[in-house]
């Protein structure tokens, strides 16, 4: 593999962490707080990692006159996101306010670059400014992709890649915005930053201050969860910060080419797409569902529920946002395991769903449920008329069957995923099987809360380190959609 590829990625978030260095000198002068020595040697280690990596990999001993393989590229995406949470969680561990081991500094970053949510930290106001901006920052670069990110700002032409960009984004295939894979990830870095800056807007003119409106925009653009404050959105008790905040989530769980063809006047087409319309009616059709469960429901008093008619409607707004959209956010009201099975049975299947394909959201993708159902009705019409030669169409055009092989198998790793680790956690680290499926889940769709003591109400402190462990490759799993990960244990794919 070319160390030069991943000497420019550590390069890249070494930049990103001198940001919020200085931002932590910044309140070290104003507040006394101490996190900047901890970014400090981290910028620095990342920092000469990388330089000393890309350095060698121009030299006549690193240089390799090899053509990257497709294998090779899906290594190098999975191995990027593996070697970036490592330096990414060196922070939580220099940082002495925060006594965190390996498992769990490791379980936080890569919570924070597959945009989970899930955290470690009981009390997130006791956090200095640095470290509560590197946890959403973290979110916002995982969101978009951190080999996208890469392709938008370093002109080098060994990562203009497509394999490597197809690897990463979500989607069965990319329908480039622009002729070239370059341009394309700078188009999607626009829209990303366009949405960043008017969310921080419309936060910022609320109940919010600076800080916060910028770190609740950077994790809910990125539909990661991660916010300044123990109690999340719900600190504000602001009906406005919850409106706002379900909007933007749902923004960003379309896929971004939307915003493309918006942006030169061809709305029309994006709005013809099956998967925009799907996602729009089963938004529309869960928010009436949990609006009617909350209606009719008898509830026993010990937890937070709506009452009125708009605290109803907004509160299901906010919680179908957030958990379609992988999200995980918890407004005012948010205990849906404290609701009862009534609720969070749709809630681990709207996880399971999750958003549209190249957007920030988790889960298996409207995309893949639809041709999921198109296929299975195919099957019961081929029943019926054996000899019939019935083709699968998306979007008004036939999917090729590899595309549909592809889902299938998808669907069938999923499941077995699901199956492993609920038997793993339940035989060897001590959950019930409740709380096995939904750390499973949430794990795999990016969504942060999940079932029984690791619900909306908790957190994952109390998980095992090996739980953790096995958590933080559910998550990578489920970041990269699965193939991309499984390539890393195949010996063939490392050989060529």
């Amino acid at each position: 593999m070319k160390k030069s590829i991943f000497g420019m990625l550590l390069t890249l978030e070494s930049l990103f962490l001198a940001f919020v260095l200085a931002v932590a000198v910044y309140y070290h002068y104003t507040l006394g707080e101490t996190d900047w020595k901890a970014f400090a040697w981290t910028t620095a280690i990342t920092f000469l990692t990388g330089t000393s990596l890309t350095a060698y990999g121009h030299t006549k001993y690193g240089r390799t006159q090899k053509q990257l393989t497709r294998g090779g590229s899906f290594i190098i995406v999975g191995m990027t996101w593996v070697v970036f949470s490592a330096f990414g969680m060196l922070p939580f561990i220099f940082y002495e306010g925060l006594d965190v081991d390996f498992a769990s500094a490791y379980f936080e970053t890569m919570s924070g670059f597959s945009t989970m949510g899930a955290t470690i930290i009981p009390d997130i106001e006791a956090m200095p400014h640095g470290i509560l901006l590197w946890r959403s920052l973290m979110q916002w670069m995982g969101g978009l992709g951190i080999v996208v990110f890469s392709f938008a700002l370093l002109p080098v032409r060994d990562m203009k890649n497509s394999t490597m960009f197809i690897a990463e984004m979500s989607g069965l295939t990319i329908n480039r915005l622009q002729p070239k894979i370059g341009a394309t990830s700078r188009r999607l870095l626009l829209i990303y930053l366009v949405l960043t800056l008017v969310c921080i807007l419309f936060f910022w003119v609320g109940p919010m201050n600076l800080f916060d409106a910028l770190c609740f925009s950077l994790s809910t653009i990125a539909t990661g969860g991660y916010g300044t404050h123990t109690a999340n959105i719900g600190y504000f008790h602001s009906a406005y910060v919850e409106y706002v905040c379900a909007l933007f989530m749902l923004a960003s769980s379309v896929n971004f080419g939307l915003y493309y063809y918006l942006s030169i006047f061809r709305g029309r087409d994006s709005l013809k797409n099956e998967e925009v319309r799907a996602f729009a009616l089963t938004v529309v059709g869960f928010v009436a569902l949990f609006c009617l469960l909350f209606r009719f429901t008898q509830f026993d008093g010990s937890v937070a529920i709506p009452h009125t008619g708009e605290d109803i409607f907004r509160t299901s707004l906010f919680h179908v946002a957030t958990i379609i959209s992988s999200s995980g956010f918890q407004a005012q009201a948010y205990d849906y395991v404290g609701w009862g099975t009534a609720f969070w049975m749709p809630t681990v299947v709207m996880m399971i769903i999750g958003g549209c394909t190249v957007s920030t959201a988790g889960g298996i993708k409207m995309m893949r449920v639809l041709i999921y159902l198109k296929y299975t009705l195919r099957e019961f019409r081929t029943h019926l008329h054996p000899n019939a030669i019935i083709g699968i169409k998306f979007n008004g055009r036939v999917i090729a069957d590899r595309h549909i092989r592809r889902v299938m198998s998808f669907l069938v790793i999923y499941v077995l995923l699901l199956i492993v680790s609920c038997v793993l956690m339940t035989m060897f680290m001590g959950f019930d099987l409740t709380e096995a499926f939904g750390a499973a889940v949430s794990s795999l769709g990016n969504t942060g809360p999940a079932l029984g003591s690791l619900g909306p109400s908790g957190n994952f402190v109390a998980v095992p380190a090996a739980g953790k462990l096995l958590l933080s490759f559910l998550m990578l799993v489920g970041r990269l959609e699965i193939f991309t990960v499984l390539f890393l244990f195949m010996p063939k794919a490392w050989k060529i």
